[in-house]
């Protein structure tokens, strides 16, 4: 009877361990809700909080702005325009100002949330450390894309060279560029191992044509002849942005000696432009030739006829 009524005892005096033990927890919880100074650090913290970011986007807005009207006055500038290039640069800085702003408003939110950014920073910095040992090539590749970018040395559907390889460029990236060439080869070039380029889509081509004439033409008549074969051919060909000169005599022998065109063409256009060039030529030569032929033939008709008796009236 004594050790039941000890259990009783021992268990009650549990349950009101108990009892009390939730009583204290409300009454810290409730203390705690209705603190006002906890409230007011909230307030003051969201309003921070709000503030950070509408500044954040304010000056993202604004960096955007400054991004727009400096490519706007560039594109401006410039005597050729590829407006790809500079929608590339600008979303490239676009990018990083968004990724720079954003990074910066995340640590001030933290630090409003009492987290310490110290630490974070730190493991921040090592872990990029030893990304950086470890991707050397991969940081190289982005760099120098990014430069070709911003540097404006070539551009979507420019044709360049670059060590072995020529091509179009297909696609531009921060680490690789693709080369398609003429025979349709697709070339995938690391940007961190293109040293030097050459750009053949900067500015205006050259077409040089050599036209071989035959020694019994005279200097005069073939010079004539080339010139007749050129009238016009800048409103055939597009590609020709003057009438082409002839230089003259290029070289010479005893069987024939060589008459050498030029003209200026647009960028990317030098072999059309010289098939060009040549096929007009030829046709007046082929022409020159048939009616010198026939010519030849009608006399030697006509003087036939005259031997027989035959011409006259």
């Amino acid at each position: 009877m004594l050790s039941f009524q000890f259990a009783q005892g021992n268990i009650a005096n549990g349950t009101a361990t108990a009892v009390g033990e939730a009583l204290r927890w409300t009454d810290k919880v409730w203390n705690k809700i209705a603190d006002p100074d906890m409230w007011l650090n909230i307030m003051f913290s969201s309003i921070r909080i709000i503030i950070i970011f509408i500044i954040t986007r304010i000056v993202i807005k604004v960096v955007y702005r400054i991004i727009d009207r400096s490519m706007e006055r560039k594109q401006e500038g410039k005597i050729r325009v590829n407006p790809r290039r500079f929608v590339t640069v600008g979303e490239l800085l676009k990018n990083a100002t968004s990724i720079t702003c954003n990074f910066i408003m995340i640590l001030l939110l933290l630090s409003e949330i009492n987290i310490q950014v110290g630490p974070l920073l730190a493991s921040a910095g090592v872990l990029g450390l030893a990304i950086g040992f470890g991707a050397q090539g991969l940081v190289k590749d982005v760099i120098t894309g990014f430069f070709i970018i911003l540097e404006d040395q070539f551009a979507v559907g420019d044709v360049i060279q670059t060590g072995t390889y020529k091509g179009t460029v297909e696609v531009i990236g921060l680490r690789t560029t693709k080369l398609v060439s003429w025979q349709g080869e697709v070339h995938i070039i690391p940007n961190g191992a293109i040293a030097s380029v050459t750009n053949y889509s900067m500015s205006n081509s050259l077409a040089v044509v050599d036209i071989p004439m035959k020694a019994d033409l005279s200097l005069d008549e073939s010079v004539h002849l080339v010139k007749k074969s050129l009238v016009g051919i800048e409103e055939r060909d597009l590609n020709i942005v003057k009438v082409p000169d002839v230089l003259g005599i290029q070289s010479m022998s005893t069987s024939e000696y060589v008459v050498r065109i030029v003209a200026e063409c647009m960028p990317n256009s030098r072999a059309s432009v010289e098939r060009q060039i040549q096929g007009d030529v030829k046709k007046t030569l082929e022409y020159h030739e048939m009616s010198h032929q026939a010519a030849l033939e009608q006399a030697a008709a006509l003087e036939k006829d005259e031997g027989d008796g035959t011409g006259g009236a």
